[in-house]
């Protein structure tokens, strides 16, 4: 991967990472402000879900910045990176569960049933990609053991030919 891609995708993310921490310090007093007219436990419920899925967002750039470092160094094929990969997977999991809440607690009230429709539409969304990361984790798997056996026998070519 070009290293300039690297450094744009790490903008991105740095971007992202800063527009977060706005939305967490500005726009989620905001949604209990404007949700004053609620009863308590709906207001403490959405503001839970509002905070805890932006940070799934930030674990979830984090550990892609972590992983993009190892393939700057040239490390990425290393057992070490599946701690990155698995944690990325319950990230994405725990959003698709929060999605999936947030539309359960959307649905007896006056929300337009539509809207909780398009809200466990992108649940299943969620869904499906933490299980497609969990598909990429078996490729970097088999990558990881023909490296290694790639290796294995370049050093007994090695060892041969001398």
């Amino acid at each position: 991967m070009a290293k300039s891609t690297i450094l744009v995708l790490q903008v991105v993310i740095a971007l992202a990472l800063a527009g977060s921490l706005v939305v967490q310090t500005v726009i989620v007093p905001l949604l209990w402000a404007d949700l004053e007219g609620e009863a308590l436990w709906g207001r403490i419920a959405l503001v839970i879900i509002a905070v805890l899925g932006v940070l799934t967002l930030q674990v979830f750039a984090v550990c892609v910045w972590m992983l993009l470092t190892k393939v700057r160094r040239g490390s990425l094929f290393s057992a070490t990176s599946f701690r990155y990969v698995d944690v990325i997977i319950g990230a994405i999991g725990a959003a698709a569960a929060l999605a999936l809440i947030l539309a359960v607690l959307l649905a007896p009230g006056p929300t337009a049933p539509g809207v909780v429709a398009l809200i466990c539409g992108a649940a299943l969304v969620l869904a499906g990609i933490a299980l497609l990361v969990v598909v990429m984790k078996a490729l970097l798997r088999q990558a990881i053991d023909r490296d290694a056996e790639a290796r294995a026998l370049r050093s007994e070519l090695d060892t041969e030919v001398i």
